[in-house]
């Protein structure tokens, strides 16, 4: 249903009343009008990019550049992932390396030169058979295994031992009063310079 004057009329509303009503309502109307007519112009225009995206997707398939970019995009990321699953292999084979008790040239060899593709790692990172791999290693890399030897004490040259008492110095030993005192003092002296000696 319009607004018109005629409408305003019959329901009893003044002449003055009535124009300030249509003034307002056609106001409203127009700006309504403006703004669907921005979104109409918008609408047109994103018509008018897509049908251009496809244009130029279809043209590029046909020509045979889609294609190249695929396969090279897709070569790229695999290039990627293979350098991270290889960085964390390294990171994990040095661990087991270290594990067979490899040097530290030992596990820098390992880590350069073993066959990356000859093991895998689980969901946590860790080489899924590292008992194998402890062994494959072993059996590599011989030379590098590190042999933990426990030597003895040196007894050429013992340790001082006088059974935790104090060696007393000669001034010491001079300023002591009572002979037997004195002479076991004494003993005890010449004993520890034999054993530095």
């Amino acid at each position: 249903m319009a607004l018109t004057r005629a409408m305003l009329k019959s329901m009893g509303l003044e002449e003055d009343k009535i124009t300030s009503i249509i003034e307002a309502h056609t106001e409203t109307v127009d700006a309504l009008k403006k703004e669907r007519d921005g979104y109409k112009s918008k609408a047109d225009g994103y018509d008018k990019v897509k049908s251009d995206y496809d244009q130029l997707k279809e043209s590029a398939k046909n020509s045979g550049d889609y294609d190249k970019l695929k396969k090279e995009y897709d070569d790229y990321k695999a290039d990627v992932q293979k350098k991270e699953s290889d960085a964390a292999k390294r990171a994990a084979l040095a661990k087991v390396a270290k594990d067979a008790g490899l040097s530290e040239a030992g596990i820098a060899k390992a880590v350069k030169y073993s066959d990356l593709s000859s093991f895998d790692l689980d969901d946590k990172g860790e080489v899924k058979d590292g008992k194998a791999l402890i062994k494959s290693l072993k059996e590599e890399w011989p030379e590098y295994i590190t042999k933990a030897s426990k030597e003895g004490a040196d007894v050429s040259k013992p340790p001082n031992n006088d059974g935790g008492k104090a060696v007393k110095t000669k001034d010491e030993i001079l300023a002591i009063k009572d002979t037997t005192e004195r002479q076991a003092a004494w003993r005890d002296f010449l004993a520890a310079q034999q054993q530095k000696g």
